[in-house]
């Protein structure tokens, strides 16, 4: 797909300028949601599933998502690629503006404010566990629980 313009935001937002697309990246990072059922079903916002086949068509053909194959009868499943991966400050970026000027329910909102209070450095760990999960990078040595467990902890305690 070649963008409007030359202009880097303008080529950004083509790929990910529309809710969904974001909301599926969301899903499959913060939710380990690989197939594509997983993301229909567990979506909150409720994507219908021809707007959600299109957005995953969409993402692959960008190179944010690879869509493993399938054997008849199997999930195909999706990973991110390091350019999906280079979406996790943007979504960071995006959530703490929505912490400060939007309103939402807390439980929703705990997770932004966790990564927060954690800092930048807490989204490079995120982002290095991703690259293991998704693309086989070896792990990092952690002292104590990984990033997305410490997250899930802070989370399950906020309930």
């Amino acid at each position: 797909m070649e963008p409007r313009s030359g202009c880097p935001i303008n080529a950004a937002v083509e790929v990910l300028g529309d809710r969904w697309s974001l909301l599926v990246l969301r899903d499959v990072i913060f939710g380990d949601r690989r197939h594509f059922r997983a993301l229909l079903t567990g979506s909150i916002e409720g994507i219908a599933s021809n707007i959600l086949a299109d957005r995953l068509v969409r993402l692959v053909e960008a190179g944010v998502l690879t869509r493993g194959t399938a054997a008849r009868g199997q999930r195909a499943r999706y990973s991110l690629t390091e350019a999906g991966i280079q979406t996790l400050p943007v979504m960071y970026a995006l959530g703490n503006w929505g912490l400060d000027w939007l309103p939402g329910s807390e439980e929703l909102r705990a997770r932004q404010r966790f990564m927060r209070d954690e800092g930048p450095a807490f989204v490079e760990e995120l982002m290095d566990e991703l690259r293991v999960r998704h693309l086989g990078a070896p792990p990092k040595h952690h002292d104590g629980p990984g990033p997305f467990e410490r997250l899930e902890a802070a989370l399950a305690g906020r309930r």
